[in-house]
């Protein structure tokens, strides 16, 4: 548990808080419905599930839905690898996420890439995927890793998503990730308003011997700015908590 993140939040009344259950993978796997129930307990509000939920069948899905309203938490969103968003499984990643009643679809990684044209072709599939998903109500995201914060032919990959994606597409800020590249995601969330509609906050400090493994509140994130940035310029906000200590991705 992060309490002060839960802290934070409480002072921004409208923001609720979840986790990035990859962060807790291997008692999901083992527990399901043991480790929803303990992320509960523990003050979250919400979850991100990643790839595997893709795995589950219909009567599956439905019962995590049901222990997750059996314990008054939401699935704010979920995690997803390319071959998801392909129109062969579009409709089953659709109707998945309609079910545990997530809002956001977000493409958690476009593989390497190493050209711009390269990214413009990720934007455009984004933009696919959003007007497949939209007439459902679901939102379509990317998720940022290094990446696309470091430049290619001097504009960062991100930059592209950004501009050549709908505003309907939710740039999912990864922070830890950002300031590793030497981005600043407080410019990044001021010069991008509406867009920035959801948060992992995972710390990370540029001391070799730390990384990733500083706990939250503990590494180089302006975390008071960063959660000041969204109240401005964004107009649904769903900080999720990612608390990898040993973890770089």
């Amino acid at each position: 548990m992060v309490p002060w993140a839960l802290g934070a939040r409480a002072s921004t009344a409208s923001v609720p808080v979840g986790i990035e259950l990859y962060s807790v993978r291997e008692e999901l796997k083992k527990d399901p419905e043991g480790t929803l129930r303990a992320v509960s307990q523990m003050g979250y509000e919400g979850v991100e599930f990643y790839a595997p939920y893709f795995d589950w069948t219909e009567s599956q899905t439905k019962q995590i839905k049901k222990h997750l309203d059996d314990l008054g938490i939401r699935c704010f969103s979920t995690h997803n690898d390319e071959g998801y968003l392909t129109p062969q499984n579009i409709q089953r990643t659709r109707d998945l996420n309609l079910i545990l009643g997530s809002k956001y679809v977000v493409l958690a990684s476009a593989g390497k890439k190493s050209s711009l044209d390269e990214w413009k072709t990720v934007a455009n599939q984004l933009n696919i995927v959003a007007e497949n998903l939209e007439p459902a109500g679901l939102k379509t995201g990317y998720h940022n890793h290094q990446l696309e914060f470091t430049p290619v032919g001097g504009q960062r990959p991100m930059e592209i998503l950004a501009k050549l994606t709908k505003p309907s597409v939710m740039l999912q800020l990864d922070v830890g990730t950002c300031l590793e590249a030497g981005s600043d995601p407080v410019a990044w969330i001021r010069a991008n308003p509406g867009r920035i509609r959801s948060i992992h906050c995972k710390d990370w400090s540029p001391e070799t011997s730390k990384g990733y493994k500083v706990l939250f509140g503990e590494g180089a994130a302006d975390w008071k700015n960063i959660f000041a940035a969204p109240l401005q310029t964004t107009s649904i906000r769903l900080p999720v908590v990612k608390w990898a200590p040993q973890i770089q991705h």
